[in-house]
Formats: structure tokens, sequence, C-alpha cells
């Protein structure tokens, strides 16, 4: 071979890595930091494929800026530690623009000093124990005043019940959320001694004792209800628990915070039927915007069966607000990006509007279901949207704190100093 033919095939062969590089570099990278393996996954792999499903739909349309939208999806496979690897693997390795993920509060917070260090961004899509609001994150699931705050005075003022019993899992959402709820019942005339505080390991299976516990509980008469945080796959021992004991509904009613359609699913309903979940989105809301949907859903899935969500819909809103924020801001850079988000509106599926707020928490409409006898839920009760907020009326510490990025660029401002508080000890 002649000294110009290896010229050419030299000059052929750098010309098609530059036009690979300029592929490379002509996409978006979306990080998607979610559990596909380990005690979350079955919560956890289908907000990947949410993720994925959304992409695709942006990219028919076009992409963003001009751009394809290219995922990168890895598995921190629910070791909390190795959410803050993967995170920092998506921002400094692969170089996303964004991060959809995390479920668990204590994934979030594992997270969270990584995301801020190199300024990156997150939408963390369930609903968790409030308490923060970080310049890098947008909270997209229900604050406590948007899910636990309303099931807990449905359970007072709709049911009647007298005795609470607040079962959560071993991290920092269920605590975080009970010590409120404590707080909320002593203020509304429950006594201490009327609400029972149980916490189990992630993957607990053991629930008989403390079913006992709780049937125990109304041996006096008194009317009790379950206030559920447990997690993951530990909620299906404790529903078969319930049926097994020969515990109905009407005997003990229990709302549950993580238990949607999706958890559901793998199990037999049919001796769950009347007890309840409060959460911000059920797949039988009826408006052309879920049924388009859970159209596209079940399309892209290939399997009519797949059911929704309330954390898919808060995936669905918080990446079609950061769609219309790159494009409002014509960047995918991160600070001018966060400023555009803030009073971004987009239609949620129950037929209301979602509108992002300065404390970087969403508007959001609060709905009770009753488990029906096909895993779905019957909507018993819902508000207008509700603004979340992201520090607690009901904990003396929080209720004079304040979330502001558009104006007090401060996410915990105490009214009472007037200064930006930097660290809380649970931050």
């Amino acid at each position: 071979m002649n000294f110009r033919k290896v010229t050419a095939l030299g000059a052929t062969a750098l010309s098609l890595l530059l036009a690979g590089g300029a592929f490379a570099q002509d996409t978006i990278k979306v990080g998607v930091l979610h559990s596909l393996s380990g005690t979350m996954a079955i919560s956890e792999t289908t907000l990947k494929d949410t993720v994925l499903m959304l992409i695709d739909e942006q990219n028919k349309k076009g992409g963003v800026l001009g751009k394809q939208l290219e995922a990168v999806v890895v598995d921190p496979a629910s070791d909390w530690p190795l959410f803050a690897e993967k995170a920092r693997e998506l921002l400094t390795v692969q170089d996303v623009a964004v991060i959809f993920g995390c479920w668990t509060s204590v994934s979030r917070k594992s997270v969270l000093p990584v995301i801020e260090e190199l300024n990156g961004l997150l939408f963390y899509p369930v609903q968790y124990e409030g308490e923060e609001s970080s310049k890098n994150v947008f909270y997209t699931g229900a604050a406590p005043n948007q899910q636990a705050i309303p099931a807990t005075d449905y359970f007072l003022d709709e049911l009647g019940v007298e005795k609470f019993a607040l079962l959560g899992t071993d991290y920092v959402y269920p605590r975080t959320t009970n010590n409120i709820l404590e707080a909320y019942l002593k203020d509304k005339g429950i006594a201490e001694e009327d609400i029972f505080v149980n916490y189990t390991p992630f993957g607990h299976s053991d629930w008989s004792k403390i079913v006992a516990d709780v049937v125990a509980l109304g041996a006096d008469g008194k009317k009790v209800g379950v206030i559920s945080t447990i997690n993951g796959d530990a909620n299906i021992g404790f529903y078969k628990e319930l049926a097994a004991a020969g515990i109905s509904a009407d005997d003990i009613p229990v709302v549950a915070f993580s238990v949607g359609e999706e958890e559901l699913s793998g199990l037999d309903t049919s001796n769950l039927v009347g007890h309840l979940a409060a959460w911000n989105y059920f797949q039988s809301a009826e408006s052309p915007e879920n049924e388009e949907f859970i159209k596209t859903w079940h399309a892209f899935t290939g399997d009519d069966s797949r059911v929704t969500n309330d954390p898919m819909e808060a995936t669905y809103i918080g990446f079609n607000m950061w769609v219309q924020a790159v494009e409002a801001a014509g960047t995918t850079d991160v600070d001018p990006v966060t400023e555009a988000m803030i009073g971004q509106t987009y239609p949620n599926l129950t037929g209301s509007t979602a509108e992002m707020l300065p404390n970087h928490h969403l508007t959001k409409p609060v709905l009770i279901g009753e488990i029906q006898a096909d895993g779905q839920f019957d909507i018993i009760s819902e508000t207008e949207p509700v603004p979340g907020d992201a520090w607690t009326d009901y904990l003396p510490e929080s209720a004079v704190l304040e979330a502001d990025w558009a104006e007090l660029k401060c996410g915990m401002y105490n009214t009472e100093t007037k200064t930006c508080v930097q660290t809380k000890s649970n931050y």
C-alpha cells in the first residue's frame, strides 16, 4: 500500500472519528438514577421506564434546542452510598445535563452533597418528609402538607379514628413524617398513649407481632387506624399478614403513602379492598391528559397490563417543566435553567395545572383512593391544587423557616432572625 493510500485512509478514519464525536456532542445527556435491583426495584424500575418513554416522546417532537436527548441509565441497586457514587459518575464522567432519580429520602440525601458540590440538577419525583429545599433539586412529589396531613385529617374527620398506629420503614422519611404527624395529632387532641409508633428495616417480612400489637391497641373499643410509611417490598408481607389476621378495612383502616398501583400489581388485593392510599394522582383519574398518558405508556411498554402511578406523574410533570425551562433559558446550563424553572406550569394528569413554586416544590391536588379488587383505586376525596411546604408548620424549629429561591435566594430563611441558615442537622 503506497503512502498516498495510507494517508487517505487515515484521513477517512479521522473524519469518521470526528463525525462520531460531533454526533455525541449533538445529544443532550439525561441521567436516570433509579434502583433496578435490590429492595426498591419493585418501585423504581417503573420510573426508569417512564423517563425513557418521556425521552422517546420528546425526541419524536424534535428533541430540545434542536438536539436529541440521550438517556444514561445507571443502577444504584438500592445501596444508598452507591447513589452518591453513581450521581458523581453521571455528572463528571457522563456529563449529563440533568438527573431524574432517587426514591427513598436516604438515597436523595446521599446524592444531595454531590449534586450541590458539582452544581448538578436533580428532579426528585416521590412524596417525602419535607424539611429540605436545595437550589439544585426540584421536588415534584408531595410534601407532608400535600399527603400525610390531609390523610390524617381524613381519618379524623371522615372515619372517626381515635387511635393511630404509625408504621414505617426505619429511615429518614418515615421518622420525620411521623414526628410531624405525632405533633399534629397531639395538636388535634389525640393523647400520646393513643399513638403507637413502630419502625422496621427495609425488606422486613415477619409482621405477625406488629399486626398483633396494632390489634391490641383497639382492645378498649376505640377506633384504630394505621398510617403506613412502609416502603418497598416490605409492604407485601404487611398486607398479607393483615389478611391472614382477618383484619378488614372496616376493622382497622390503613392509609399508605408508599403503596400505589405498581406495588399492588404484585399482590392478591381481594382482602385489601377498602384500605386507602393518599397520593396526588391515581391511574383511575378521569381526564383527557391521563387517557393519553396511559395510552402512550401501554404503547411504549407493549403491555396493556402495565399500570401507572403517582411518582410516574411527578416524573412526567418534572420532565416537561425541565424541557420548557431549557427552551426558555436557551441552554441546558444549570443556573439559568434553575431560574427559568420557577413559575413553570404544566397540566397534571388529574385535570388541573401544576406550578413550580419559588421553594422548588409544586402545587398538587390531594387525592384519597380506596383499593379495589382489581388493584386500582376509587378516588373518594380530591382537593384543588395545594402549594407544597418545604418546612412544616408543626415542628417549632421548622415553623420559622421559609424557602424562596426567587427573591431570598435561600432554602432555609429564618423569618425571625431575617437570616439565611446554611446548615441544619438533618439537612
